[in-house]
């Protein structure tokens, strides 16, 4: 009973599945019968398991002091309104700009600084475009990870990919891509102070006549 009572602890409560583990551990070899193995590896668990147990805690503290401390941000409200943000993106992107909005003085400033922007390098008569690796690694995958979270919540983020991904365009690519395009749009609203509008950008990609665009019925 034991047994059964773990594994639907953990959210699994199918008997048929949690027949089929246990029946798997009964059949288990075991990888060793070595005493100082089998002695010191419960130990080595049981360490293991509090210092899981403290960085639990400290996890869990950290989100009350980030669920209490961003909505006094003095850009909360900018960086909430992008879709797909949620209440831990938004603090991440809040943080990756500051509240000093003379840090950066274009967003080029930013799409190098967070290595979202790729690298032109030149050798001889040869030229080609790399990803750029020396930069803040976490601050890249900031953005990285909103841009590929804004595709289920941003029409023209979804059309953009679809066409990218017509084009050939592998998913990673693209994704940092879109990150490229995110920058730009945070820095601007993050410059004016304005939150973010989804059918005014889109109004204004249309008067730009985005290629992109034609993608969109085909992505909603």
């Amino acid at each position: 009973m034991a047994p059964i009572i773990f594994y639907r602890n953990q959210h699994c409560y199918k008997k048929e599945l949690i027949n089929r583990r246990l029946e798997l551990i009964r059949q288990a070899t075991p990888l060793t019968n070595d005493s100082a193995v089998l002695i010191t590896s419960p130990i080595e668990v049981k360490m293991l398991v509090h210092q899981l147990q403290q960085l639990t805690c400290a996890i869990e503290e950290y989100d009350h002091q980030l669920a209490t401390l961003y909505p006094r941000h003095p850009y909360a409200n900018i960086f909430s309104s992008f879709p797909g943000a949620g209440p831990v993106g938004s603090a991440r992107l809040a943080s990756a700009f500051g509240a000093n909005t003379q840090r950066f003085q274009t967003c080029k400033d930013m799409q190098i600084y967070s290595g979202v922007a790729p690298i032109t390098v030149k050798s001889g008569n040869s030229l080609w475009v790399a990803a750029r690796y020396f930069c803040p690694k976490y601050l890249r995958q900031t953005f990285v990870e909103y841009a590929g979270q804004s595709l289920q919540y941003s029409l023209w983020a979804k059309a953009y990919y679809r066409m990218k991904q017509k084009n050939g365009k592998k998913h990673h690519v693209i994704i940092r891509a879109l990150a490229f395009k995110w920058i730009r749009i945070m820095f601007r609203c993050w410059k004016t102070n304005t939150p973010y509008d989804e059918l005014k950008y889109l109004k204004a990609l249309q008067k730009k006549g985005a290629s992109f665009l034609k993608y969109m019925d085909a992505t909603t």
